[in-house]
């Protein structure tokens, strides 16, 4: 039986490519609503910020990463919140969507990982520039998901949107989709790098033709992460393929998100652009690190009514 979360793509139109055109005043219109209404408050409140936890890709991507951050890293993805927490808030079981480590630190994450249920991510092709040669970077996938890998995170060759050489970007994506294998495929378009919003739905409706499970916006390495604005484009791309194609695309915004704020306004447009099945891990995540731990005090204040230090949160 298919997967209904994979993408089987579709051939490459570039009449369809060409044609897509950004409205940016409208695109800044769209963001400034979200930006001026208020935030949901008290239980409901609690909810959406228990929702974000269950949409997090628990991230760990530094040059001094070790196992021991890694495992620490797994066993707060298994249980993201204080016990006590927990219970106030009626929960049986909570853990986040994934955990997205260095290839390196796959076999620790995987290990600790065993029987709960969470996938490992590994982020791959030479992350985070995309600069390595092509068959090192099928290569790595395939690594990947011998490691025990279930999701890839590979980064695009950026140059190919830049030069408009669709063509190019459609056939990388599709030997990327093919080594995964049974992995899911999320394609990290580096938005920040992509110059104009034109080439950021461009780019994305690529990568969807291409057989990609998610469209990803950033490697959280770029100068410019993730941004409500290419969040916006990325996301409507992803209702017109599904409109079009009947195919459900996931959406991962990633780097820079480190306030809960910021994820009840990612959720909202979610809920409000592409509808509820986007709210779950399945189609929707966040790449984050430190968001872990300002949602959780936020959810401490809402059960005991004040904000605790954010030492007494054990980090990600």
């Amino acid at each position: 039986m298919a997967d209904p979360h994979r993408n089987p793509g579709l051939p490459l139109d570039l009449a369809r490519i060409r044609a897509q055109r950004v409205n940016q005043p409208a695109v800044a219109r769209r963001v400034a609503s979200l930006n001026a209404r208020r935030t949901v408050k008290k239980d409901h409140q609690a909810a959406w910020l228990v929702k974000a936890i269950q949409c997090m890709d628990l991230t760990t991507l530094a040059g001094d990463d070790t196992p021991g951050r890694v495992r620490r890293l797994c066993a707060k993805a298994r249980t993201p919140l204080r016990a006590d927490l927990q219970r106030a808030l009626g929960l049986e079981r909570l853990s986040t969507g994934a955990v997205c480590v260095y290839h390196a630190m796959l076999p620790e994450a995987v290990q600790a990982l065993e029987g709960s249920g969470i996938p490992v991510a590994a982020v791959s092709t030479g992350f985070p520039a995309g600069m390595t040669p092509m068959p090192t970077k099928l290569r790595e996938i395939e690594l990947a998901v011998d490691a025990g890998a279930r999701e890839i995170d590979i980064v695009i060759s950026r140059r190919h949107a830049l030069l408009h050489d669709w063509r190019a970007l459609f056939d990388e994506v599709c030997a990327f989709r093919a080594a995964c294998g049974d992995a899911h495929l999320k394609t990290i378009l580096a938005t920040g790098e992509l110059q104009t919003l034109e080439n950021v739905a461009r780019a994305s409706w690529v990568c969807m033709m291409a057989g990609a499970d998610f469209i990803k916006t950033s490697t959280g390495k770029e100068g410019v992460n993730a941004t409500l604005e290419v969040a916006l484009v990325m996301v409507r791309a992803i209702r017109e393929f599904e409109e079009a194609t009947g195919c459900k695309v996931g959406f991962k915004p990633a780097g820079g998100i480190a306030t809960a704020k910021s994820a009840l306004q990612y959720l909202a447009l979610m809920k409000e652009e592409l509808g509820n099945p986007w709210l779950e891990p399945a189609l929707f995540r966040f790449g984050a690190s430190s968001l872990l731990t300002d949602i959780e005090r936020q959810l401490e204040h809402h059960v005991e009514g004040f904000y605790s230090a954010s030492w007494r949160h054990a980090l990600p």
